[in-house]
């Protein structure tokens, strides 16, 4: 299955529902809509509705039950990109190759639109149509979950916390699984909810969600090292120059790349449950995930 045509695809689906679905630019108050379409529609490849979208499709053969959720997971990680950027937080003044919303807008727009974002993902999930095994409570509480103090939020602390100390493994794993694991794994379990999975249908992407999360920030950091703004859309080697404990450093380069394949393998294998047809593009995401350079 050809990834091109993958992520063009669902970035179209996407952001069609998107611009239904978010308050226009010249919606009072301006400014506030402004800040946020600014960052929602600044690019990417759109990973996590797609995500959002293939679970589903893996499900029931169709997308369009997980549209609404798709944009719920995308609008709430635009809000965790807008405050991760911020100068008391990783102090980044690039983001998919364009000024930072708080250089754009100021700080106390950003910190609001992102405010607004995060709180718009929770409408967009009342929009997600219930079926016989899942509601609107399930989806809200799913979303919720993966993003609260106990994951999400709680693994941006531990990232503040971990900076300039030695960290062991387990500790840099615990902040990987909260600040980029959660959202990932409840993108997946969302489209599958949304979709109406059996336990064990949802069981089996949720370990996909898992090990795929973790893999995808083990590059993130190699990429930190090894990529360039202008390939990655955004500034490197910050994680070096606040001393961040990473996978390369603890473990080494190599044995970070094999720990994101086996992590990948394990994700893969998850989905054998799934016909092949349903599963291609689960599989198709997971190999170019691993393999990517930006």
């Amino acid at each position: 299955m050809d990834i091109k045509s993958l992520i063009k695809n669902g970035v179209e689906l996407t952001e069609a529902r998107l611009n239904e679905l978010l308050p226009g630019e010249n919606v009072s108050p301006t400014t506030l809509h402004k800040a946020m379409r600014y960052s929602v529609f600044a690019g990417g490849k759109r990973i996590r509705p797609l995500l959002c979208l293939e679970a589903a499709r893996a499900v029931c053969g169709a997308a369009e039950p997980a549209l609404n959720a798709a944009c719920a997971v995308e609008v709430l990680h635009t809000y965790t990109l807008i405050h991760d950027d911020l100068p008391s937080m990783d102090n980044d003044d690039l983001r998919r190759g364009r000024p930072t919303n708080h250089k754009v807008f100021g700080e106390g727009i950003a910190i609001l639109a992102g405010d607004a974002l995060l709180t718009e993902a929770f409408a967009m999930l009342t929009k997600v149509p219930a079926n016989e095994r899942y509601n609107v409570g399930n989806y809200v509480a799913e979303l919720a979950y993966q993003t609260g103090s106990l994951t999400l939020v709680g693994g941006q602390v531990l990232d503040l916390e971990g900076e300039g100390r030695s960290l062991t493994v387990d500790e840099l794993r615990a902040i990987h699984n909260g600040k980029t694991t959660a959202l990932i794994t409840a993108s997946v379990r969302l489209g599958a909810m949304a979709a109406g999975a059996t336990e064990e249908q949802l069981a089996a992407l949720t370990t996909y969600g898992r090990c795929l999360g973790l893999a995808f920030q083990i590059i993130d950091d190699i990429l930190d090292i090894t990529s360039t703004p202008e390939v990655l859309g955004k500034s490197i080697g910050k994680d070096a120059a606040v001393q961040k404990a990473t996978y390369p450093a603890l473990v080494g380069m190599d044995a970070a790349r094999a720990e994101a394949r086996e992590l990948t393998e394990a994700g893969r294998a998850a989905l054998d449950i799934f016909p092949p047809d349903r599963r291609e593009a689960l599989l198709t995401i997971s190999d170019y995930l691993l393999n990517r350079d930006y």
